[in-house]
């Protein structure tokens, strides 16, 4: 799957070109670009398009066109009361009717102000639940995002939300891409309400779920229970790591050169943010860092001089910036205090091989530029935590640590993949059944 302009990336801007941006994108995710895909689409993750020579008027698309309603339904709420090799056991068992009630709604586009946007639109499954053509994304009507999509993996056990923390629980959560005016645009909680109200699949499945029906309650429990189910563990590292005695193949699924890896990621003091012990591994302390990032994206300015639009065409915007979207003081937002500036929750490694680009503005490109950053010893902010700083690795040291990232990749993330493209999309009269 191919966004064509997606090579507008963290400067997004108004008029005609953002609405065309919008239009693409909203064609690709809904498989109605299929004719133009090259090569057998399937449901897995990585459709999306790495962008490699972009710049090039050469440039030839490698994506791939998603096929809609047409994957393997998994139970995934009995799933997820069995703990997952490598992580923990969730808080509380899930009901299958709300996953699947949930699943329905995360894909629904009349969850949005004027019926174009999904939650799965800017948290696409084939590209890690979030988005890897986007550094930020576009939102209602081309108002665009100031902050990369998260990936949705294992938010069962996260204890904070967004980038800046201002979340503490998924049933909130799911309210504030609903109400953002750069997001889904709703203008207000009754709105919505009473556009799914006028539904009667949706009416008769909640009536039918929930004894006081649909409230903004239970339909924020209804889409936290499947975001919460999207449980991603049993890696090749969980397997090496958490029981390496019981099949001698672990140590070959791992690698010498991934073991390498995570020798390096301990000695360079990578696990103080992205933490793990002995009986499962996050890979994230759920704290809040300042690693640079903040400080080189308020460098870079606001106006682009020039926006990719198309293989190796650029043309300079014309219309004004929305300047709002770019101010962005991290979990300063939250807490008000001015140490906090550019401080951003640390993001689990697991499944990161698949979730570019990464940092909180979707910055960086690909794993070896993460590296990169961090030998180089981050962005260099005086502010920045002390742990940040340039580090003494060898090319082929920083190759072995890339190797240990991509092994902490989960099992199922295809079978994650299958299981949300195996129900209708959109407004459909059954879409709730």
């Amino acid at each position: 799957m191919r966004l064509a302009l997606s090579k507008i990336k963290s400067q997004p801007f108004t008029g005609l070109l953002n609405q065309t941006v919008m239009l693409v994108k909203m064609l690709c995710l809904l498989g109605l670009l299929a004719p133009f895909a090259h090569g057998q689409a399937t449901h897995r993750v990585g459709l999306a398009d790495n962008r490699d020579g972009y710049d090039s008027t050469e440039y030839k698309t490698q994506s791939e066109a998603i096929l809609e309603q047409s994957g393997q339904r998994l139970p995934l709420a009995e799933q997820a009361g069995v703990p997952q090799l490598g992580l923990p056991r969730i808080a509380a068992p899930l009901r299958s009717e709300e996953v699947d009630l949930g699943r329905q709604l995360f894909f629904d586009r009349r969850l949005s102000a004027n019926a174009n946007l999904s939650c799965a639109m800017c948290h696409v499954p084939e590209q890690g639940f979030t988005q890897n053509e986007l550094a930020t994304p576009v939102g209602d009507e081309g108002r665009g995002g100031r902050r990369n999509a998260p990936s949705l993996y294992n938010l069962a056990f996260q204890s904070t939300l967004f980038w800046d923390g201002r979340e503490s629980s998924l049933e909130a959560q799911v309210w504030s891409p609903l109400l953002a005016r750069n997001e889904m645009a709703n203008p207000s909680k009754t709105a919505v309400l009473s556009r799914l109200t006028a539904i009667p699949a949706y009416q008769s499945i909640f009536t039918k779920l929930y004894d006081e029906g649909l409230t903004t309650a239970t339909l924020g429990r209804a889409l936290a229970t499947y975001q919460r189910a999207l449980i991603s563990g049993n890696s090749s590292f969980d397997r090496w790591y958490f029981e390496p005695l019981k099949d001698p193949e672990n140590f070959a699924d791992f690698g010498d050169k991934a073991a390498q890896g995570f020798a390096i990621f301990q000695e360079q003091g990578c696990h103080s943010c992205h933490t793990f012990t002995k009986e499962y591994a996050l890979f994230t302390d759920g704290q809040f860092h300042n690693t640079g990032t903040g400080l080189l994206r308020e460098e870079r300015g606001i106006m682009p001089r020039q926006v990719q639009v198309a293989p190796g065409i650029f043309v300079t915007p014309r219309v004004d910036v929305e300047t709002e979207t770019f101010i962005d003081k991290g979990r300063q937002e939250v807490t008000g205090r001015s140490e906090d500036r550019w401080r951003y929750r640390t993001p689990s490694l697991r499944n990161v091989a698949l979730t570019a680009p990464y940092m909180h503005d979707g910055s960086i490109q690909s794993l070896q530029d993460v590296v990169k950053f961090y030998v180089q010893g981050g962005g260099h902010d005086p502010n920045q935590d002390q742990r940040i700083r340039p580090l003494d690795i060898t090319a082929e040291e920083q190759k072995a640590l890339i190797e240990f990232l991509k092994a902490l990749t989960a099992s199922n993330v295809d079978a994650l993949v299958a299981d949300a493209r195996s129900i209708q999309i959109g407004d459909r009269d059954n879409a709730a059944h």
